[in-house]
């Protein structure tokens, strides 16, 4: 008998119950995203159930067309924007706040705390709180402005833990290094600090994007008369009763299996690249 089978036989029968727990948890977790996404092939008289009528790119086409699917090309259009305009706002606040609270300064606990408590204040309370303040000074509200401002209470926390935990693991002695051979300070954060904290900032750029892309609550009463994706596929559920509404689901995970992946993606150039200068004695920046 060889050593797997034996130690097949040696597993008691709890293993093979979480192991089927675990399985059923994925089917339950990646059953339904699989069925929109098969149900979104539908062909022009396709309906939402099985089995599918046809197979086809029709609702797909539709997506990029104002009929009965709304101003997805639109809504999609502002969410990304939306996004990316989040993304540097958070990427930029992050990292200069991380870098801030390396050394401690006179109230440095207050503002961390008051920074990261939005995150369990209510999404919906906070689009609430600042689509009246918007009100009550006169401004009108957009995805843009007030949309951002709501979205960055949600974003730049997760940002913040993020750097905070790159930076915690930091060793300063790269640093000092590059004093020691005269470097200023602004060189040493652009060839030093920034090159090897990286990967963080790609986390938290990535974070910055998924959490904005997907957000409704801190949206909906912020985004002024423009919607954004989130918010036309609400609005989809109650006036729309076709596959479009699946290819709207399809499209955005594609979209997020993208995102994610460019970051995957420029981690792994950034290490890869690290370590053939380490091979040939560059310096790390």
């Amino acid at each position: 008998m060889t050593m797997q089978g034996a130690a097949d036989r040696q597993r008691p029968w709890t293993f093979y119950a979480l192991a089927a727990f675990f399985a059923l948890f994925v089917l339950f977790l990646y059953g339904p995203m699989i069925v929109i996404y098969v149900l979104s092939f539908q062909g022009p008289n396709g309906g939402l159930t099985f089995p599918l009528n046809g197979v086809s790119l029709h609702w797909f086409d539709a997506l990029i067309k104002q009929e009965r699917t709304g101003d997805i090309a639109g809504a999609f259009r502002r969410s990304i924007g939306l996004a990316g305009l989040v993304t540097v706002l958070t990427v930029l606040l992050s990292v200069m706040a991380g870098l801030a609270f390396r050394r401690r300064f006179m109230g440095s606990g207050l503002v961390f705390y008051m920074a990261v408590a939005s995150l369990i204040m209510p999404g919906l309370f906070v689009s609430l709180g600042i689509g009246l303040v918007f009100q009550m000074l006169d401004l009108p509200t957009s995805w843009y402005g007030s949309a951002a401002g709501a979205q960055l209470t949600w974003t730049l926390p997760y940002g913040l833990l993020i750097m905070f935990a790159v930076l915690g693991r930091f060793d300063r002695s790269y640093e000092e290094a590059a004093s020691d051979l005269g470097a200023t300070n602004w060189q040493r954060l652009r060839h030093v600090t920034l090159p090897i904290v990286a990967p963080g900032i790609i986390g938290v750029a990535l974070f910055g994007f998924t959490l904005s892309y997907d957000e409704f609550p801190r949206t909906v009463l912020t985004s002024g008369s423009s919607n954004t994706l989130p918010l036309e596929i609400w609005a989809m559920t109650t006036d729309v009763t076709s596959p479009a509404l699946f290819a709207v689901g399809t499209v955005t995970t594609v979209i997020s299996f993208i995102v994610i992946g460019i970051a995957l993606s420029s981690i792994m150039l950034i290490e890869r690249r690290r370590l053939r200068r380490a091979g040939t004695g560059e310096n790390v920046g």
